[in-house]
This record gives structure tokens, sequence and C-alpha cells, in this order.
């Protein structure tokens, strides 16, 4: 039985080193990181809005979410029916994408970036910076005043600042992809080869606490 259990605690240690080693650096990475500056939080602008709710005068029927947003300095509504979010003026109108300009004066008015080049991405990509998001969305390239790299991802319709990406949270998300073990999407925590892992590591773990007592009691 003492043969058995180091046998399987040798090679199980072996097995799954370097994965243990992974999940304790990318761990480290995640103590020492604070997730609101990996977000860009910090490159976000307070601004204060006014919302006169009397300018809507049209009915909204079988919706399941309503909001109020301002963009370019009017009020919008963004409501969801039967799946999907329609962008609304004060008419109940349906409004047009903003142009790269008016998205360019987004950045500037809602960030401290500065806005350098505007891409309208239409097709989803594996393991893009903006997914999760939906599409069409407007990559705005930007810089900091330290001439760092930014990108800023808006609603075409709304202008809202849905995400900002730099060199910090691509690290962070490839830290992440390492840890869950997803490589490709890295977003996914349920994958089969975590669960694997997990309980390989597990029965290590308890090979290894068996080992130590069971020698600790011959010695006594």
């Amino acid at each position: 039985m003492n043969f058995l259990v180091r046998k399987v605690h040798k090679y199980l240690s072996f097995f799954i080193s370097l994965q243990l080693l992974l999940w304790t650096v990318s761990g480290i990475y995640f103590a020492f990181n604070k997730i609101e500056l990996v977000r860009g939080e910090q490159y976000r602008k307070q601004v204060e809005q006014s919302i006169n709710l009397g300018d809507f005068d049209f009915e909204i029927p079988n919706t399941t979410d309503v909001s109020i947003q301002k963009r370019l300095g009017e009020n919008i509504a963004v409501i969801k029916v039967d799946g999907t979010t329609k962008y609304l003026n004060r008419s109940g109108e349906s409004i047009s994408k903003l142009t790269e300009s008016e998205a360019m004066n987004l950045v500037i008015s809602n960030t401290t970036l500065s806005p350098v080049l505007v891409e309208e991405i239409v097709n989803e990509r594996s393991g893009s910076e903006y997914r999760g998001r939906s599409l069409p969305i407007y990559k705005v390239e930007s810089k900091t005043n330290k001439d760092l790299d930014i990108n800023v991802y808006l609603n075409v319709y709304s202008g809202e600042v849905l995400a900002i990406r730099s060199n910090q949270w691509r690290i962070w998300d490839l830290m992440w992809g390492l840890h869950i073990m997803d490589w490709k999407e890295r977003d996914n925590i349920s994958n089969i080869l975590l669960k694997i892992f997990s309980i390989l590591a597990l029965v290590s773990s308890v090979t290894g606490v068996m080992l130590f007592f069971k020698l600790d009691f011959k010695k006594q």
C-alpha cells in the first residue's frame, strides 16, 4: 500500500507540476494587480448628465429592459424587445450609427485618452478583446499622455464605452487563460481539462499528506 501511494504521488506530481506552476504564477499576478486598473477604469471620466424623462412621448410595448442614455447631448432610449436591442430617439424613431468622427469625439469626452484611428468591427474573432459584446462595435485606437497604446470599444449606436483594453489587460487575459486552462477563448471555467487537472491535483495532495504522516509515524 505504501509503495502504491508513493508511485501515485510521484508520477501525478510530475505530470501536473507544470500546471501547478502556472496556477501559482497566475495567482500571484492576480493578487498584485487591481482588476479596476486592468479594466481601464482609470481612463474613464466621471461625466454628470441630466435626463428629462418627459422628452420621450411614445409607448414601448413588450419590453424586458429600458434605459435612457445620453448620446452627443441628446437623450436616447435603449430598449430590448424579443431578444433584440433597439436605439430610439425622443420621437420613438430608430437612430443611425455614429460616424467615425462622432466616435472619436465620444472618446475625448468620456475618457482621458486621445483617439487616433476608428475601425468598425462586424465579425466575431476568437479570443478577441471585445468578446461577449454585441456586434457591430467601434474600435478606437487611442493614446495616453504617456504615449501608451489603448483600445477603446464603443457601441456604434449609443456611443457607450463598452471596454478599454491595454497591454496590462492583455497580460491579465493571458494569465487567466493559463489559469483556467482555456487558451483559446479564455472564458470557459468549466472545461474538461481544468476538471481533470483539479482532480489530479487533489489526489496528488492527498497522497502527499498520507506519505508525510506515514513517514512521521514510522519515525516515532
